[in-house]
């Protein structure tokens, strides 16, 4: 199955649920009131929309995720390279780093993974 598509305002609704789940319905209206500002409506219009898509479930009114936060944003970044940089990551990379100060701490842990990466070790 693939990962489906989250939008901005569902992925901010989406940081709350993933932070606090299993989390029951009325509560998390009351946090995405005091954190986002939305009406009751509001959310339950997204957590309808995340439901019919497959992020999320609501079972005897309680939320838990059925995507994780680690798949929407590799997704989002898959489909970022994509679009952007014609599917090239050392593309996005040098764009990223084009314009970004990467402390030398960060360095060695992206060459750690590039390391791992190729030993076929999991990142």
């Amino acid at each position: 199955m693939s990962t489906p598509k989250v939008f901005e305002s569902e992925y901010r609704y989406c940081l709350i649920m993933w932070e606090n789940e299993p989390i029951k319905t009325t509560e998390i209206v009351k946090l995405c009131k005091e954190r986002l500002g939305w009406a009751p409506t509001t959310t339950y219009t997204v957590m309808k929309r995340l439901s019919d898509r497959g992020v999320m479930q609501i079972n005897s009114q309680i939320v838990t995720s059925l995507v994780s936060k680690e798949e929407v944003q590799a997704f989002e970044l898959n489909e970022m390279v994509e679009k952007r940089f014609e599917g090239s990551l050392p593309a996005f990379i040098a764009a990223f780093t084009k314009h970004q100060r990467i402390s030398d701490k960060e360095i060695d842990a992206v060459q750690e993974m590039i390391d791992r990466y190729r030993n076929g070790d999991s990142v």
